[in-house]
């Protein structure tokens, strides 16, 4: 499995609109259709935001079930990968229920609090890390460790010392978010160095940054993620026109590199997902 590299794609996120980038999916049938489409292009996991009939973010259990219901109605097997914080607003309890009505293979786990985009802050507290932790193990998903600076990981290993998290442990660096660690090889080299040796790690690079974090991670044996969660943009000036844009130009460089693209099969395999 050396040679295989798992894509993420992030379809939607709890922020860009349609009004930063018209082809943003929203909705869940425009989510579950973008998914699908990007499960054919080479994805293996895709990481899912909700949005509200306004356009916002939301942990609406309902709208999980929704959507996803619509993904397993089709032939796709990608790796559903829920968010736990797609809105800064919820309690505990909201962030969390879906993962018992939706039952997904992993879920998000961000494992330290943060100024966030230098206006606000996003709560992670060590009461909720804890709850979250358990419950996960509880509901049989596998936490996707999310890195904005280097605390996490080590609030990560502190949690898995004591039992809240199970090794082999997947960390997701997100790298460039205003407030969290500047997206620059520096940095990734740094954070992935911090990284147990036993566990599997994915990273990505929001806006301008993405390009070049998507490279260096392939060439130091990473996984990847892709999508408008973190860049609305193709390449510079240029609007993405889909989420599949980007999972093909990843596969396309994956290919490049000497490897492949792993099947959500595949992908299980590497996580450890049963």
């Amino acid at each position: 499995m050396n040679d295989k590299v798992i894509i993420t794609v992030a379809t939607t996120g709890a922020f860009p609109t349609k009004e930063h980038n018209k082809a943003i999916p929203m909705t869940p049938h425009e989510i579950a259709k973008d998914v699908y489409a990007c499960w054919k292009a080479g994805a293996a996991i895709a990481h899912l935001h909700m949005r509200d009939d306004d356009g916002h973010g939301t942990m609406s259990a309902e709208r999980f079930e929704e959507t996803i219901s619509l993904i397993r109605k089709t032939d796709c097997d990608i790796i559903i990968n829920c968010t736990t914080s797609g809105d800064l607003h919820a309690t505990d309890e909201t962030r969390m229920i879906h993962l018992s009505k939706v039952k997904p293979e992993m879920a998000s786990y961000d494992c330290g609090t943060m100024n966030w985009m230098n206006s606000t802050v996003f709560y992670n507290t060590p009461a909720f890390l804890e709850k979250l932790g358990y419950y996960m193990q509880e509901q049989n998903v596998k936490p996707e460790i999310e890195v904005f600076d280097a605390s996490f990981i080590y609030n990560a290993l502190y949690y898995l010392k004591k039992g809240v998290l199970k090794a082999p442990l997947h960390f997701q660096l997100c790298m460039g978010a205003p407030g969290g660690i500047a997206a620059t090889i520096e940095n990734l080299v740094f954070l992935k160095n911090l990284l147990p040796k036993d566990c599997t790690w994915s990273a990505f690079g929001i806006g301008s940054n993405h390009l070049p974090t998507l490279f260096a991670t392939i060439s130091m044996g990473g996984h990847i993620r892709v999508g408008m969660e973190d860049n609305v943009y193709y390449t510079k000036g240029e609007l993405a026109k889909s989420n599949c844009q980007f999972v093909e130009r990843a596969v396309r460089i994956i290919q490049e590199a000497g490897k492949q693209p792993a099947t959500p099969n595949e992908a299980r395999k590497i996580l450890n997902i049963k």
